[in-house]
């Protein structure tokens, strides 16, 4: 046992390592040479496609997450599935990406391209891209480390156990997100991308109409809102139909995701989970009412994030297109 012990903490040191030395070569004028205007060109490409549709924004906001969660932020969840290969994006939580996200990038990409050919990874234009769409609805700005390399594989089963499941609670979703070396405020900060976009009724039937309770809901929901999400989601609904994320202000990135969960409206268990568990329901209250410090710890969650497995230097690639090898 002891010498098991010594093995898996060198292999835990192993891995800390690897991670460190990939984040700490990452740097936000990376590209000040290679590419210098690479932030500029993004930010348009994205601001022209926001202009075309506001599902731009969540979209992003969610592939950079799903991506940066499986094996680090490599783009890997842009990848398209072969004959021979079951990609990231084909994995059962990853159908719900809404394919606006994955354009946003492809578009960003394709005109980087156009001043800098072969210099920018897929990887380093979705950090961009995630961060312009925040800003676009309202969230703070932030400056975006750059140096990642794309990643080299994507596989399906890569996915398991990895992302947050919305019927999680507290304990679930810290130790998903330990696994990459983000804590239980991370957790809370990066909950907030539930701010603006929409989701599917089939994650909220079971809190409507199949709770262990007598009412058979969710007694956590609040009771207005739970009647407005059944008028929303009835019965044998298709489970495709989306509802907002926040019912206040759903295309505003803004603290009023707090104030939802104080007044039991979090769409998601693993959201309202975040004020009814003790532990984590300080940091609610304090965000739902002071927005500069939700704003700091957003910005050192995203920051967090984005430093996750990366590949750097020699390992990796760049791509010319992002969602296939090449």
């Amino acid at each position: 046992m002891g010498s098991f012990k010594v093995f898996a903490l060198a292999v835990f040191c192993v891995l800390a390592l690897n991670f460190y030395v990939g984040s700490a070569q990452l740097k936000t004028n990376f590209y000040s040479k290679s590419c210098p205007n690479v932030e500029k060109i993004v930010k348009q490409a994205v601001a022209l496609k926001f202009k075309q549709t506001f599902v731009t924004a969540p979209a992003t906001l969610r592939l950079f997450f799903h991506d940066c969660m499986v094996n680090g932020c490599d783009a890997s969840v842009m990848i398209q599935s072969t004959p021979g290969n079951k990609a990231e994006k084909d994995h059962p939580d990853n159908l719900s990406l809404a394919g606006d996200g994955f354009d946003t990038v492809n578009k960003a990409k394709a005109a980087v391209e156009k001043q800098c050919k072969n210099k920018v990874s897929c990887a380093d234009i979705l950090a961009l891209a995630t961060r312009d769409v925040i800003v676009l609805t309202g969230g703070q700005s932030y400056p975006v480390e750059l140096g990642r390399r794309d990643g080299l594989k994507s596989t399906a089963a890569s996915v398991n156990g990895n992302l947050p499941k919305p019927t999680q609670n507290l304990n679930q979703l810290n130790a998903i997100f330990r696994k990459v070396g983000l804590d239980q405020n991370d957790l809370v900060a990066l909950s907030a991308a539930h701010s603006i976009g929409f989701s599917h009724c089939n994650h909220v039937q079971k809190r409507l109409f199949n709770w262990n309770s007598p009412s058979k809901v969710d007694p956590t929901l609040n009771k207005v809102y739970a009647n407005q999400l059944k008028q929303q989601c009835p019965r044998n609904v298709d489970p495709r139909i989306a509802i907002n994320m926040d019912p206040a202000t759903p295309k505003k990135f803004d603290i009023q995701y707090y104030k939802n969960l104080q007044q039991g409206k979090g769409l998601f268990t693993s959201d309202q989970v975040l004020f009814t568990d003790s532990r984590s329901r300080p940091v609610v209250d304090d965000w739902a009412k002071n927005a500069n410090n939700f704003n700091q710890a957003f910005k050192l969650a995203m920051t967090k994030l984005g430093r996750v497995g990366v590949l750097t230097g020699s390992k990796g690639n760049i791509r010319r297109v992002c969602d296939a090898f090449n």
